[in-house]
């Protein structure tokens, strides 16, 4: 049996101290929020005070205490680190504003030196580089050299599994001294580098084990060399805690914490190979909260999105239908009838809170074109605006959708059900009749690169400036005068309508000032001013270094993790894609992103072909997608997909981040890609396996909303086979263990259980009978089924 080395968090009087000699720690914070850790690059790291503190010029002291002062300066209203091996794995940064210190983890690289090489044998090729998941599919960064005959280069790369292809004068080709290669769900493959694994093993494994009265008990496998724990912000001097030689640490838990209705304490532990997974406790007026019920729509982890596709959702107000009705727009790329009216109705029959969604994501609601754009070859056809996504303002809702008071009363019939509303954002880019780029064409980026060719569609290789198509100016968010007007923009949709938060369209390829700037906007205007929280995801594809750039305290909260799911599309559906392959990617995602993330898992988007085709060979990831859904009637296919899909759900409802629904995946609608992935809603006349679906979902949603576990849980994986996978989540007392079977033949799944479950209750919530011996677990699964079992120490 693994040793545990308990450390005790105890909310009671410690070493013989009497309460009053515990030092009072602040109750107010200069910085709004958790403050996320900073992650150090392997060369010089710059770390904007601007991100942490709305008026920097408050700090007093910059300390991180045991590092020289050689390694670290202030720079303007910014902080210098020049990274060595020596630092620790994790250290504070301890920053003193207005008389409150304050910390802020911090975070060594765990990058490693990785070389490339390739022998080119008797063929002569004029330049050889790599394209893959760690530059963003973009030759040339870096190139190689051509040293004594063979072809070498070198990149630093973060622990982990990147898909990558050589490329040869031009021409893209696996590594032939690579023998591992991955299926890229495109009817291809790709090489796959691992970088690392074999210490993910070895670093420390945090977890709760238990809470009574006032002490709380967490332990930690493997090797320990120290552990940083925080409340709120705040570092927790020597005087709370006691660490003892075997492990156990005991901590006062603040009087401050008795006076918030909802602080946290976090906590992470390091050792030579890394950091640990972080432990995220919420409490409640200073008690560990334990009651799913005292968790609110406010409480980001608790939130289910479901993205409503406005267009074509729900049509309950035909007097604003204005399709073009022309025959150079094919019905599917016209305008639908659904509208702001639609959603508000669904929201009030009561669709949303049945199917167990606390948090709706409304697509694009700014006017658009009145006319045709853009072209599809086959048959042929013209566009029209009515996805939302080519603004002709900033501000005035489109009339298609609705009115100023039809989003008014959304929002409020949102609210009246403890609901959530997000609003899509389109900073990026503007249609080519909008007013600004008809005053302000400077403030656009440059259609054309200095060689004469289009700079459309160059979604990596000038990701900053590319732009969607020859009528979709990309503006230049790099000027102020530009980044001021769309960030003043987007804070007046919060503040006008009261909304919740914003998906952001198109991330990656806007600067990172802008994020920057919108943030400290909410943060001063919304969050600081009228003490209400503000979630904002946004949109990337890209390798997990490239979207975790944007997240952290001074930007977004959030991106959706595109990687999880292509890699759950390849894996659930494929049977020669083992489960290894969608564990590894989900434990790679929370190194990033971290083990109590508010990434967004999807179901699927409205830039793919639907899942459930996939699942059931309606759609075959041979052939294009889009050319599919405008060439034939894509339907599911053999009922296997429902199946398929419903174990797509038990995912995301399960593991850590937030599950999002795209519309119509509950009942599993088919579909090609755009604009066949956007159907319109159906909500009458379900087949017998829709309906089936749709309550798999429902009964998915209620486990996750009442299950501490399930939001705020730690993750172990318990079984990682080829068709099989078992995992587990725990909270304290409250266990969730998850099985799942992706084979079509039955199976018997056994599994040794972590040491800390002793004695345990089990309750399976889908049907299966599953056994306990010897601290094993055996479950029996049926082909194409999983099961939650809840389970309690």
């Amino acid at each position: 049996m693994k040793k545990l080395l308990l450390l005790f968090i105890a909310g009671i009087i410690l070493s013989g101290c009497s309460e009053d000699s515990l030092p009072p720690l602040p109750e107010n914070s200069n910085i709004t929020g958790l403050a996320s850790p900073v992650r150090l690059g392997h060369e010089r790291t710059q770390i904007p005070f601007s991100d942490f503190f709305l008026e920097p010029e408050m700090i007093q002291k910059v300390e991180i205490p045991g590092l020289d002062e050689d390694l670290y300066f202030v720079e303007g209203e910014a902080l210098i680190i020049d990274p060595t091996q020596e630092m620790k794995a994790v250290f504070p940064l301890l920053i003193t504003a207005d008389g409150i210190t304050e910390a802020i983890p911090v975070f060594c690289s765990g990058k490693q030196l990785v070389e490339f090489s390739f022998d080119s044998g008797d063929k002569k090729y004029e330049r050889v580089t790599v394209a893959g998941e760690f530059n963003g599919w973009t030759p040339g960064r870096p190139e190689f050299d051509f040293v004594d005959g063979i072809w070498t280069t070198s990149l630093m790369l973060n622990p982990g599994t990147y898909q990558y292809q050589l490329v040869l004068d031009g021409e893209w080709m696996l590594d032939p001294a690579n023998p591992d290669k991955i299926d890229n769900n495109m009817g291809g493959y790709n090489s796959l580098l691992s970088v690392g694994l074999d210490i993910k093993d070895k670093v420390p494994l945090l977890f709760t084990v238990e809470f009574e009265d006032d002490d709380i008990e967490i332990a930690t496998e493997r090797k320990t060399e120290g552990v940083l724990i925080f409340w709120q912000n705040i570092l927790l001097p020597q005087e709370y805690y006691e660490m003892e030689e075997d492990g156990e640490i005991e901590i006062g838990i603040p009087e401050a914490a008795t006076k918030m209705q909802r602080s946290f304490i976090r906590v992470w532990a390091w050792n030579e190979y890394g950091i640990s997974n972080d432990l995220l406790i919420p409490l409640e007026y200073g008690n560990v909260l334990d009651d799913p019920a005292k968790v609110t729509r406010h409480d980001m982890h608790s939130m289910i999105l479901y993205n409503a596709f406005v267009d074509r959702f729900y049509d309950a107000d035909t007097s604003n239908n204005r399709p073009l009705n022309t025959a150079e727009v094919l019905p599917p790329a016209d305008y639908h009838g659904g509208d702001i009216k639609g959603v508000t109705q669904k929201i009030k029959d009561g669709y949303f809170r049945e199917l167990g969604v606390n948090t709706i994501w409304v697509s694009p609601l700014v006017k658009n074109p009145e006319g045709a754009f853009g072209f599809w070859p086959d048959p042929p056809s013209k566009f029209s605006g009515y996805h939302g996504y080519w603004p002709v303002s900033f501000t005035e809702i489109d009339n298609r959708y609705g009115t100023e008071e039809d989003l008014h009363q959304l929002v409020k019939a949102a609210h009246e059900q403890e609901m959530n509303v997000l609003l899509d954002f389109v900073a990026n880019h503007v249609h080519q009749e909008h007013p600004l780029y008809q005053q302000h064409p400077e403030w656009a980026t440059e259609l054309y690169l200095p060689d004469g060719t289009l700079n459309t569609e160059r979604w990596d290789e000038y990701r900053l400036t590319t732009w969607f198509d020859v009528f979709l100016p990309t503006l230049d968010l790099s000027k102020p005068e530009v980044y001021e007007m769309l960030s003043d923009s987007a804070v007046y949709w919060i503040k006008k309508y009261n909304l919740d938060g914003l998906r952001h369209d198109a991330t990656k390829h806007i600067p990172e000032v802008f994020w920057r700037t919108l943030t400290r906007k909410l943060k001063e205007q919304i969050v600081e001013a009228e003490g209400r929280p503000v979630y904002q995801i946004g949109e990337t594809y890209g390798g997990a270094e490239l979207i975790s750039s944007y997240v952290g305290t001074g930007m977004l909260d959030a991106q959706f993790d595109f990687n999880v799911y292509d890699d759950a599309l390849a894996v659930l559906i494929r049977p020669d894609e083992p489960f290894t392959r969608l564990n590894a990617s989900l434990v790679e995602s929370m190194q990033y992103y971290g083990s109590h993330n508010l990434m967004g898992y999807i179901s699927g988007n409205q830039d793919r072909g639907r899942f459930t085709s996939y699942a059931g060979a309606g759609l075959r990831f041979s052939e294009d997608a889009k050319l599919a859904g405008w060439t034939r009637d894509v339907k599911v296919g053999d009922k296997r997909g429902y199946l398929v899909t419903a174990l797509l759900f038990a995912f995301n409802m399960t593991i850590p981040g937030l599950p999002v629904i795209y519309y119509g995946d509950e009942i599993g609608m088919p579909g090609g890609n755009d604009p066949d992935s956007r159907r319109m809603m159906r909500f009458k006349d379900l087949s017998d396996e829709e309906l089936k679906l749709k309550s798999i979902v429902e009964k998915l949603t209620a486990l996750r909303r009442n299950s501490m576990a399930l939001m705020y849980g730690d993750f172990e994986p318990l079984l990682v086979m080829d068709d099989t996978y078992a995992y587990c989540r725990t909270y304290f007392e409250e266990i969730v263990i998850v099985v799942m079977n992706k084979g079509a033949q039955t199976k018997n799944l056994t599994f040794k259980l972590p040491d800390s479950f002793h004695d345990i209750k089990i309750e399976s919530r889908f049907g299966t009978i599953p056994g306990l011996r010897d601290g094993r677990m055996s479950v029996t699964l049926g082909g194409r089924s999983f099961d939650v079992i809840k389970a309690r120490n």
